[in-house]
């Protein structure tokens, strides 16, 4: 078996150990190499090896835009998300859970930030799709600067429900992409993201953190981030690609490339799950939503839904298909045996003809105008009250004027109150009468509503009664206009001042005020000469 370096070629290796790739497991192998580079060399080697890393990323990124994209389909058998993520009774539809993981309505809580936790979610059903995409939401949380231990993504042949490796089994058969939180190795090299694979017989590293097994590895902070954490896991065309939002964005489409497997060969039919663990620190590890597409190549049809249902399914369905089409044939010879003056009547037609169409908006019209004179004759009240007080406050300063006159004082406002008056009372008088010709209006549209809903048809008599409505409403709007002219042609008229007030005597003269203050200061002087007589004669006893 030929096993290639990893790395650009022509170019020694001054690391510690050098690594290989197997194109036939895909599998990580090392091998020890004695040290001895001298510094230039290795900063040669280190910007030759990124130069050649990026030119790659380039050429990669330029064949995936020249291809086309492949054709997507939305497996929500094999997905989660919220809100109503779990049901009434704590599980979560199509997928199991085990350990400490927590359903609730929009999240999976894998493990709570307590120590020595594990928990995991794994879909109930095998998925069998030559090529997916899974993006999952998830969300790393907890108090201290560094967490532990981290989060992981499985597709395996079979259910890892618990186990060391970040809470599943370990010897899986399968991928695994790593969200590892916890230096364990002491490199400083945490958190990162790494994309494991295993035949079944590989044991995790625990203590170099899975370096020395990675096919591909980033360094990405997920921890504490203001947005939730996206990564998305692309296999297609024997090649795994993990994109990741950094959640600094609510921007869903932020994605940046993380790291890249070609010529992974995974197996065809296995289980998606997600588990995570804590150890002697601890975090909040919360998956928000797991989405899982099938991937189609362009040009070809993907298989119906129906290839997809196993056969026993399928016979159920059928099955209970059957019984139910039973059941309605036997209730239906039942109502006909109960009431067989139906049979033979024809269906009535569920929609409205142009007739009841037209029948409905008249009605409507006629509701919309009843509502609209009701408004108009409540404000028509309210005006009506506002010009009573203004007639009663006029008519209070008419008399007392007269009152005035005939004590023999002569006011020159008299003739512009009667004047007002008089408006006043003309503006009252057509008032009232636009009052009654609403309450009028009112009765009529009642009785043509009534008359409408009795008949159930549309007749000339009715047109008539819209046209007289209607030439109605126009005079009531020129006589409201005529009014308000005629106020604003007098508006001198309306302003009546309120009569002067006398001048208020002084309450206090200055003689009496001299004389007060006189009076007050002997009796201050008496009250003194009193108290200092008073102490003298006290000082006679000591």
């Amino acid at each position: 078996m030929r096993k290639r370096p990893v790395g650009p070629p022509g170019f020694p290796s001054c690391s510690g150990t050098e690594r290989y790739v197997s194109s036939d497991t895909n599998m990580a192998e090392s091998s020890a190499r004695p040290p001895g580079c001298s510094a230039p060399a290795l900063i040669l080697t280190f910007l030759t090896t990124l130069l050649f890393q990026r030119s790659l990323a380039d050429l990669a990124a330029g064949a995936s835009a020249t291809e086309e994209a492949p054709h997507r389909r939305f497996e929500y058998k094999y997905s989660f998300k919220g809100p109503h993520l779990a049901q009434s009774d704590g599980s979560i539809p199509f997928w199991i859970h085990t350990g400490n993981a927590i359903p609730s309505a929009d999240q999976v809580r894998i493990t709570p930030s307590l120590r020595s936790q594990k928990g995991s979610v794994w879909t109930k059903n095998p998925v069998n799709f030559e090529h997916w995409e899974a993006e999952v939401t998830f969300r790393v949380s907890g108090r201290g600067r560094m967490g532990a231990d981290g989060l992981a993504v499985w597709f395996t042949t079979s259910q890892g429900l618990d186990g060391p490796v970040y809470g599943a089994a370990d010897h899986w058969n399968g991928v695994g992409i790593f969200f590892d939180s916890f230096d364990n190795d002491g490199k400083k090299n945490n958190p990162a993201i790494l994309v494991v694979g295993n035949n079944g017989n590989l044991v995790y590293d625990h203590q170099n953190d899975g370096t020395t097994q990675a096919l591909g590895t980033c360094l990405r902070d997920f921890r504490n981030k203001p947005y939730p954490v996206r990564a998305k896991i692309i296999y297609y065309k024997k090649t795994l690609t993990v994109m990741i939002n950094n959640g600094f964005t609510p921007d869903k489409d932020d994605y940046e490339f993380c790291t890249k497997i070609e010529n992974m060969v995974i197996p065809t039919e296995g289980f998606f799950g997600i588990s995570a663990a804590t150890g002697g620190l601890a975090d909040d590890h919360d998956v928000l939503s797991f989405l899982l597409f099938r991937l189609t190549e362009p040009g070809q049809q993907p298989p119906p839904p129906e290839s997809e249902i196993p056969k026993e399914e399928k016979d159920k369905y059928q099955e209970e298909f059957q019984n139910f089409q039973q059941e309605l044939d036997k209730k239906k010879e039942e109502f006909q045996k109960e009431h067989p003056d139906v049979q033979g009547e024809p269906i009535e037609d569920l929609y409205e003809t142009v007739n009841d169409r037209e029948i409905r908006q008249v009605f409507e019209g006629q509701n919309r105008i009843h509502l609209e004179i009701k408004q108009l004759h409540r404000q028509l009240a309210m005006i009506l009250d506002e010009q009573r007080r203004y007639v009663s406050v006029i008519t209070d300063e008419v008399a007392k004027k007269g009152t005035n006159i005939e004590s023999g004082q002569v006011d020159s406002a008299s003739p512009q109150l009667s004047s007002v008056l008089t408006t006043q009372q003309e503006v009252l008088r057509n008032l009232n009468e636009l009052k009654n010709s609403f309450h009028d209006s009112l009765k009529q549209i009642s009785s043509n509503q009534l008359q409408g809903n009795a008949a159930g048809i549309g007749t000339y008599e009715t047109v008539q009664h819209f046209n007289e409505i209607k030439e109605h409403l126009h005079t009531v709007k020129r006589d409201v206009d005529h009014l308000v002219q005629r106020s604003a042609q007098n508006p001198a008229e309306k302003i009546v001042k309120c009569p002067d007030l006398p001048p208020v005597p002084s309450c206090l003269s200055t003689v009496h005020f001299v004389i007060f203050i006189v009076i007050q200061s002997v009796l201050f002087f008496c009250y003194i000469m009193y108290k200092s007589q008073q102490e003298a004669a006290a000082k006679k006893f000591f």
